[in-house]
């Protein structure tokens, strides 16, 4: 009876692994099991290969607890000493030192920053936001929570911080790097498929930590180069008499003073440049980029990323909030 019992919870226990295991590889945009980059890929592999070890040293643990549960008789001692140090000390060692070695046979790869010609892009962590700079023909060219980047191409990433400490973290595309205020941290990220994938910031760093997401884009390369084309131009002129108005209210009221907006006069660093804004994914990361999400975020940013450094503009008339919402949206 004794026996059964235990064989049955420890199939119940392995049941809870292998459920543990599979929900963990849930496909998705954030998923570490489901990889759409070159090291992602390497890294599941470890991260598999571990798991093996792990079953390995547990089914050879449990096969020696069931037949010290079931054995009745009594053992020679050195016998037992030879089975504990054998299956307790040399069959571990042996299993963890193979996982290790595997392990950091993949670092020089995974370092390599790829060849010289490849894309460089700077990315700070700041709060509670990403400022995303590329380089165009010698010029900076900024964008906010969003990086795009070429496919089947490694593009080097140097990660900072001016304020705390924030983890740049990618699942789909590569591991995770820390951005430490006073120091340049290096990542390369080598897109093997086309798509949007989801990123966040992987060290807790203060009150909207939890709202840090930004996204990859994975294009193909004469798609890609059209983007940052298109992106290093000044701004489009405001279409329409609400979204002049929208940029008229903009300029008066100071946005201009932390925000950049190439091809006008607004040429502040502090917060996003918005000049291309209105085609990017997603507003501050999290909201729909439309002119709702444009209304909300101005209103209130502090409703949408608390501790949020951008202050409120709720005292705008609603008809002022909704032009200026669509000078906004118009900044493709």
């Amino acid at each position: 009876m004794g026996f059964r019992r235990t064989m049955r919870w420890a199939l119940i226990r392995a049941g809870v692994w292998v459920s543990c295991a599979a929900i963990s590889s849930c496909d998705g945009p954030q998923s570490a099991l489901a990889p759409a980059g070159r090291d992602a890929a390497r890294i599941a592999d470890l991260f598999w290969w571990m798991s093996g070890g792990a079953l390995l040293v547990w089914g050879a643990v449990m096969v020696a607890a069931i037949y010290a549960a079931r054995s009745n008789r009594e053992h020679d001692p050195r016998l037992a000493s030879r089975f504990i140090v054998g299956g307790g000390v040399v069959f571990p060692t042996v299993v963890l030192a193979a996982l290790l070695s595997f392990g950091l046979a993949l670092m020089p790869d995974l370092l390599s920053p790829g060849a010289a010609s490849a894309p460089r892009v700077r990315v700070s962590g700041e709060r509670w936001w990403w400022r995303v700079t590329y380089e165009v023909n010698g010029r900076p060219v900024e964008l906010a929570n969003e990086l795009r980047l070429p496919v089947r191409e490694r593009s080097g990433l140097t990660l900072v911080s001016p304020d705390v400490v924030h983890a740049f973290w990618v699942p789909s595309l590569a591991g995770k790097v820390d951005m430490i205020p006073g120091r340049e941290n290096r990542l390369a990220l080598e897109p093997t498929r086309t798509g949007l994938f989801r990123g966040a910031c992987a060290e807790f760093c203060g009150g909207a930590h939890a709202m840090m997401a930004f996204h990859v884009e994975a294009l193909e390369r004469p798609a890609y180069d059209a983007w940052l084309a298109e992106q290093a131009r000044p701004a489009a002129a405001p279409v329409g008499e609400r979204a002049e108005r929208g940029a008229a209210i903009f300029d008066a009221r100071g946005c201009g003073a932390c925000h950049t907006v190439r091809g006008t006069r607004a040429e502040g660093t502090v917060g996003p440049d918005l000049t291309h804004v209105g085609g990017r994914h997603r507003i501050a990361g999290v909201l729909a980029n439309d002119v709702d999400g444009f209304r909300r975020f101005v209103r209130d940013p502090e409703a949408v990323k608390p501790e949020a450094e951008m202050p409120g503009f709720a005292m705008l008339a609603a008809e002022e909030l909704d032009a200026l919402a669509h000078y906004l949206d118009g900044l493709e």
